[in-house]
């Protein structure tokens, strides 16, 4: 008898545990479902307003708002800036289209004053009357030098050419340019006036010749001596023909 309950009792004790722990494992299982349902009850974070645009100005647009976008005060703004800026694209074009003009006209031009200064330079050193009269050693002249008008100031070097243009009562262009040059014995001064009648594309040479002092004029070009008929009378000049 008294072994069977001392059984009874070693049953019971080492049942205890399975018991508890079969009653841990049902709660654990319980408790899923539980949370599952706790995280899908959430509610979604709301988007935050979005912060308000600046107000557009003439100095600040820089295009990127639509134009069905801007105030009426906005719209006026712009307006106001692309009418400058187009103002100024306007005057950059004229500026630049006055600098290509002066460029022709004075350096690239065939009948610009620096394409008659180089033209008379080469006759100067072209002819041998020149040529002994300053002095030149080599038979081509490139020992003659020529320039400009002397300047003061920073820019001595830069020696301009004295030229001037003008159009006569009969629509005739005149050109008259005058330069120095220099020889390793004498220098002196080079006169040249160009004559572009109205009714012709091209100048003529009025007269060209080379001045040193002491000395008499060297002429490479003289129209009004060509204008002298046999009877010594000199010719003139009317309604485009020249008349003896």
């Amino acid at each position: 008898m008294m072994n069977r309950l001392v059984a009874s009792r070693r049953a019971t004790h080492l049942s205890l545990p399975r018991a508890t722990t079969a009653t841990t494992t049902t709660t654990t299982t319980l408790s899923k479902p539980t949370t599952r349902h706790t995280s899908s009850t959430k509610t979604p974070p709301k988007p935050s307003a979005a912060p308000p645009r600046r107000a557009v100005t003439p100095f600040n647009d820089d295009g990127r708002i639509p134009w069905s976008a801007l105030s009426v005060p906005e719209k006026t703004g712009r307006a106001a800036q692309q009418t400058f800026n187009l103002g100024l694209v306007a005057v950059g074009l004229a500026l630049t289209g006055g600098v290509a003009y002066v460029l022709w006209t004075e350096l690239v031009s065939v009948d610009s004053k620096n394409a008659w200064f180089n033209r008379g330079v080469d006759r100067v050193r072209g002819d041998a009357g020149c040529r002994r009269l300053l002095g030149a050693r080599d038979w081509s002249g490139g020992d003659i030098k020529a320039f400009g008008e002397e300047t003061g100031g920073k820019w001595r070097r830069a020696r301009p050419i004295a030229s001037s243009s003008y159009k006569d009562a009969n629509g005739d262009e005149h050109l008259v340019i005058k330069f120095h040059v220099q020889g390793p014995l004498a220098a002196g001064e080079v006169h040249m006036h160009l004559v572009k009648p109205a009714d012709k594309n091209d100048f003529e040479y009025k007269y060209l010749f080379l001045e040193v002092k002491g000395h008499n004029r060297v002429y490479l070009e003289n129209a009004d001596a060509k204008g002298v008929g046999k009877d010594g009378k000199k010719g003139f000049r009317m309604f485009g023909f020249k008349w003896s």
